[in-house]
């Protein structure tokens, strides 16, 4: 298997999935925002108020590219990644796709609780945000060969269902 690639919302567990993945597997993981962010200096809100959504997008295509040409790796997209179609074509060509989901609620919760900042929420109901972002871009996420509800299961328990799914998936190739 060339790449391991998670895509899903926000708040999924797709960065910290990607990290034990990444250990247990003994790949290579990037996470696409924190990339960019590297890439640009800044942070991806600060890339949102200074340069605005459609600069970042571009620079999330052209970092996709990039690692898309690469194997071995665990590569965690952003949760708009999916918006683009270029964007879908090289995730899925370059490896399994994995979309992660979760409920808006434990989105919420689990947002709530991390310090970056999340410039498309940035409204006074963040969980009429969320749910109204979610239902936009439902489509967009069912370009996987694999969907797990991250709801209720640790992001171990997601890693090994990846990894047994991408063992199966070898298997049956062989």
């Amino acid at each position: 298997m060339s790449n391991i690639v998670l895509v899903g919302f926000m708040g999924t567990g797709k960065t910290t999935t990607g990290q034990i993945l990444a250990r247990k597997l003994g790949w290579e993981f990037v996470d696409v925002d924190r990339a960019i962010e590297a890439e640009c200096g800044m942070c991806v809100g600060d890339i949102f108020s200074t340069h605005g959504e459609a600069f970042f997008r571009d620079k999330e295509r052209s970092m996709i590219e990039r690692v898309t040409s690469r194997s071995g790796m665990i590569i965690a997209t952003g949760g708009g990644a999916v918006l683009s179609d270029v964007n879908v074509r090289n995730l899925q060509q370059c490896g399994t796709v994995v979309t992660l989901e979760a409920k808006p609620d434990v989105v919420l919760q689990r947002i709530e609780k991390d310090p970056t900042p999340r410039p498309l929420l940035k409204r006074p109901d963040k969980q009429y945000a969320i749910r109204q972002l979610m239902q936009e871009r439902a489509a967009r996420y069912k370009i996987a060969d694999l969907y797990i509800d991250t709801s209720s299961v640790t992001p171990g328990t997601v890693a090994d269902r990846i990894i047994t799914h991408v063992q199966m998936q070898q298997c049956a190739n062989a």
